[in-house]
């Protein structure tokens, strides 16, 4: 996509990485936008079935680059990023930053973070943006913005909803402090601790990448209302998906196929709203 993002697709599997490995990949402007890109982009990719989202060299991401940005805060251009314009909505409910995280969110499909090494401050938000988060034991995680005198604006603060507990969040945005591959995944801020996150990520990408899409799409707007809606909400749209499923193709095929104990052969998944 560009030369801080690498993208290749295979077999429905997106692979996702930052690339920018002399800074630990920490994110500049360029980093922002690259990931708001390839986000996008997709979205629309026909056949879409899972991504894993990772990064190159030593690190997932060591947060911001503080040297690029700080001309930013001086409010000297016409950057959504620079000082007094953060405000501003420029993608929908957030502006250019909190895109480029919540963006994994808003994809039709899973997002698998292999994340080794550190992931600071913004690295760590980009890394919240996915369904799934798999680290190593030594990987090293810190909601690092007080170090800066700042708070979490890339969308931590929504990201965290309901995967970590309130009063140890306040704890970790209060403190800073750096959290290893084990506790970060006792806080609820990873979701498993495993030898190569990069390989595992890889081999539940590729399971996702058999099953219905259908099924696996209409999952992930189901947990978006999970997440976001009352409870009347979440019962009405547990109907709504499988009133959808039931008898169409690719849901026939997965019966089939387990009856005749052989791969599933699915078609592309179905367009529907915010799939």
């Amino acid at each position: 996509m560009t030369d801080r993002i690498l993208l290749s697709i295979d077999a429905g599997v997106a692979e996702v990485r930052l690339n920018r490995p002399e800074k630990m990949n920490a994110i500049d402007p360029a980093m922002f936008e690259a990931l708001v890109v390839t986000g996008e982009r997709l979205m629309n990719e026909p056949d879409l079935r899972a991504v894993v989202l990772s990064g190159e060299g030593r690190a997932f991401c060591a947060g911001l680059d503080m040297g690029s940005m700080a001309s930013l805060g001086k409010g000297d251009g016409g950057s959504d990023i620079s000082a007094g314009r953060l405000a501003r909505r420029t993608h929908g409910s957030a502006n250019l930053p909190q895109y480029a995280c919540t963006v994994w969110r808003e994809l039709p499909v899973p997002v698998l973070a292999a994340v080794h090494g550190v992931a600071y401050g913004g690295g760590l938000q980009i890394a919240l943006g996915a369904d799934v988060r798999y680290v190593r034991a030594d990987t090293r995680m810190s909601v690092m913005e007080i170090k800066w005198g700042l708070v979490p604006d890339m969308g931590g603060m929504a990201l965290t909803r309901g995967l970590v507990r309130p009063d140890r969040l306040r704890e970790l945005i209060y403190s800073g402090r750096v959290v290893n591959g084990d506790e970060a995944c006792a806080l609820g801020l990873a979701t498993n601790v495993v030898d190569d996150p990069h390989a595992a990520a890889l081999v539940a990408a590729r399971e996702i990448a058999q099953k219905s899409p259908d099924a696996i799409r209409a999952a992930k707007r189901l947990m978006r209302v999970v997440e976001d809606g009352d409870t009347a909400a979440i019962l009405l749209a547990e109907s709504i998906e499988q009133d959808r499923l039931i008898g169409a193709a690719n849901q026939r095929e997965a019966v089939l196929a387990g009856m005749e104990n052989r791969a599933p052969a699915f078609q592309p998944a179905a367009k529907h709203s915010n799939s």
